[in-house]
């Protein structure tokens, strides 16, 4: 009887999902942007190649949300530290009375107005376009800065995304250009990644530094035949497929077991949150120096010191 009631089980799921294939649902196709909306897109403009653009969004591929982030509380009062931006001898000051100062040489500064620094950022150009091709490996890693996945903004671009992703895939090669985004310009490599495209944005040449002084002291002197052939040995049985889930961040687990340990052994401390009120009181240097005086002075009189000996005595 079991098999019969399982089978009739099996037929009962398998009815289940007609609500699914209704003509509504299937007929309404969602482009991959709005499947996301809960990213926040970094970018957004035109991916051109040649005569053929096409609307795209960029999001960051990578996330912090993994790493702990700690608040810096000031235990005996239990609240949080907050930092203020201030002058000395001055005190706390308003954001609208700071500006970006370059220091030339110790002590001596360049001033510059916000609007100044507004005026020459670049406009918002809304077009990548793929200027050139070369192979992958042609491009030292050092040079790759920061990846972001790129996807069709609207069903109409999904073709001619196919078409530059499956295209570079067939050549073997990524392309290059650049765009402006958050008000700087950038150098960026496309390249297929799975199903989708991926852009790394590039590093400018006065961002890398010559490798030459490091390695100034390794001489062109040949190593030990016997010694290499065990490390090509030793790297040959090492060698496999990589896979990210293979290398843990045992700092961070350990990290995460003890704050559960903790919030699970012992009640967690109220911590108050308010923000700073008008700013820390300013203090008057004279009038602290003249009040410290008085009282160094009150006790060293002789009232003073006669109501000391009467405590003494009593």
């Amino acid at each position: 009887m079991a098999p019969r009631k399982n089978a009739a089980k099996r037929t009962a799921r398998k009815s289940e999902p007609a609500k699914k294939a209704s003509p509504s649902r299937r007929g309404k196709k969602v482009s991959p942007a709005a499947a996301i909306e809960a990213a926040r897109a970094a970018w957004s403009g035109n991916l051109r190649l040649a005569l053929v653009s096409l609307p795209v969004k960029v999001f960051p591929a990578t996330k912090t949300g993994a790493r702990i982030q700690f608040h810096q509380v000031h235990e005996p009062s239990g609240k949080r530290i907050r930092y203020q931006k201030i002058v000395p001898g001055i005190g706390p000051v308003d954001t609208d009375e700071i500006v970006k100062g370059f220091e030339l040489e110790k002590g001596r500064y360049v001033l510059l107005q916000p609007e100044e620094i507004d005026d020459l950022k670049l406009e918002t150009k809304r077009t990548l376009d793929l200027v050139q091709f070369v192979h992958h490996s042609e491009i030292d890693p050092l040079w790759f800065d920061r990846p972001y996945y790129v996807v069709p903004d609207d069903e109409l671009a999904e073709e001619g995304y196919r078409v530059i992703r499956d295209a570079l895939r067939n050549a073997g090669k990524i392309g290059i250009g650049q765009f402006v985004m958050r008000g700087r310009e950038h150098i960026a490599t496309l390249k297929p990644c799975g199903d989708g495209l991926l852009l790394e944005t590039l590093r400018f040449a006065d961002e890398i530094r010559s490798a030459a002084p490091f390695f100034s002291r390794m001489d062109e002197e040949e190593p030990d035949k016997e010694l290499l052939s065990l490390a090509d040995e030793l790297i040959e049985r090492k060698s496999a497929p990589f896979r990210p889930d293979d290398f843990r961040d045992s700092y961070t687990e350990a990290l995460r077991d003890l704050i559960d340990a903790k919030a699970k052994n012992k009640k967690p401390v109220e911590v108050d949150e308010e923000e700073p009120g008008g700013g820390a009181q300013v203090i008057d240097l004279v009038e602290a120096l003249k009040k410290s005086v008085k009282q160094g002075a009150d006790k060293s009189s002789p009232r003073g010191k006669r109501s000391t000996q009467k405590r003494k005595t009593g």
